[in-house]
């Protein structure tokens, strides 16, 4: 009898989990997902790791993936503690076999299975593609040519065929818990993420819920019209919800897969023809897909100062900036209408991540990881590799054949808010503060 642990991470969905599929050649599964503890608690960065809208998404995605996983009569167990020590507990009590999970790309996420092997060295412990484009071996570079570059990458990359989707399972082995209890909220979750986020109107994510079935019909709507022919057009406005895909909180969580996305993006060229911005949606998987082999090829690289650079990088934690950043009270209005909206609502624009953290790095000269980890909080479609990945490209300290990015805000603003009504839709009466009233110290500034 073969018992196998399905550890689920960002991959919240049956529909085309090969990781899933490969647990279920046993006899009986075990399915688990670890709210982990430390996600709750500021670490490096003097902030916690999971911010609200993020937890609410979460949540709401367990609560799709338990439904259906109890069509199949099977159940979602949630741990919650310290993913090492629950799946621990797990695998001893249970006399656990085999351990599957999809492929982990952080290095603090990796750290867990590297335990696990020591603890339990008969384990056989077995990672899975299934929040990528492509599978490892299908790579036709060494993990050492990605640090070249996301060109070379996605040249070699476009020449690769992406892997079929894989169907839902109509079934599943027997579950080796004949019944799971409701889940708990421990204490140690703040009472301030046991509130629901409130939507900003029905077109937010907030209104339209995490979960495979929400993903799956988003994925749909989105592309029922024509707006994929004009999304290269509109890619860089600054809101508006049809300015984007919207794709990437369930594809981050795992509730879509990127291979179902690209086959759908491709069903869509056929009936509609292909153009320069069906091609651009492409060109953004790859950029996603980039950044998770370069954030397995890093390591802790990824978190350092000076990252993939050669120099050490100039940086500190100036206090009063760092918080004037945060809650959108800068000397620059774009700025404040940017973090304002993502603090409200969890989202915010491509666009204007890029500006936000320019002026994190270059205007207030302050250390990237802080502002990435200010990100890592507050965003509902957060991801480890593409986050801290593009602070480091901003940075300079990463894959930027330019050395990083500094953008004129000034310019930012003439070209994208010309009439500044992003400004008064979201900072209408942020005042246009001076950059410091105190020193680095905290010594007033006369």
């Amino acid at each position: 009898m073969l018992t196998t642990l399905y550890w689920f991470t960002q991959d919240l969905r049956l529909d085309d989990n090969p990781a899933l599929t490969r647990a279920a050649q046993s006899d009986a599964l075990l399915c688990v997902y670890c709210v982990n503890r430390r996600w709750f608690n500021p670490h490096r960065y003097h902030i916690s790791a999971m911010g609200t809208h993020r937890w609410h998404f979460l949540q709401q995605s367990l609560e799709a993936l338990s439904t259906a996983l109890a069509a199949l009569n099977q159940h979602l167990y949630i741990e919650y503690g310290y993913p090492e020590q629950q799946l621990i507990s797990l695998i001893a009590r249970h006399k656990i076999k085999r351990l599957v999970c999809s492929r982990q790309f952080g290095s603090d996420e990796r750290k867990v299975l590297r335990f696990l092997a020591e603890r339990f060295p008969a384990l056989e412990i077995e990672e899975v593609d299934s929040a990528t484009l492509f599978d490892k071996q299908q790579l036709p570079m060494a993990s050492s040519d990605l640090l070249k570059g996301f060109t070379p990458f996605r040249q070699q990359a476009e020449l690769l065929s992406v892997p079929p989707p894989a169907q839902t399972p109509m079934s599943l082995p027997r579950p080796v818990l004949r019944s799971v209890p409701a889940p708990t909220l421990p204490t140690w979750i703040p009472g301030s993420y046991r509130r629901p986020d409130a939507s900003q109107s029905r077109f937010s994510i907030a209104a339209i819920g995490g979960g495979e079935p929400a993903g799956k019909q988003h994925l749909h709507e989105y592309f029922s019209g024509t707006l994929p022919s004009s999304y290269k057009d509109v890619r860089n406005e600054l809101d508006g919800w049809t300015s984007s895909s919207k794709l990437s909180p369930w594809l981050n969580h795992g509730c879509l897969s990127p291979r179902r996305v690209t086959q759908v993006l491709q069903q869509y060229e056929k009936t509609h023809g292909q153009n320069e911005s069906t091609r651009w949606l492409f060109f953004e998987l790859l950029w996603r897909e980039y950044f998770q082999w370069l954030a397995l090829a890093q390591g802790d690289r990824l978190y350092a100062l000076k990252g993939l650079a050669d120099k050490p990088q100039h940086g500190c934690l100036h206090p009063e900036r760092y918080q004037k950043w945060c809650h959108g009270n800068t000397p620059w209005p774009l700025v404040n209408a940017c973090m304002r909206q993502l603090k409200e609502t969890g989202y915010l624009s491509n666009r204007g991540r890029q500006i936000a953290a320019s002026c994190f790095i270059n205007e207030l000269a302050m250390d990237w990881r802080y502002g990435a980890a200010w990100f890592e909080h507050q965003l509902i479609d957060y991801d480890v590799a593409s986050n801290w990945g593009n602070w480091q490209y901003i940075a300079g300290v990463g894959v930027d054949p330019r050395g990083g990015r500094h953008f004129d805000i000034e310019k930012q603003t003439a070209l994208y808010d010309a009439d500044r009504a992003y400004i008064n839709r979201w900072a209408p009466d942020a005042p246009e503060l001076a950059l410091d009233s105190v020193d680095a110290a905290d010594w007033p500034i006369a």
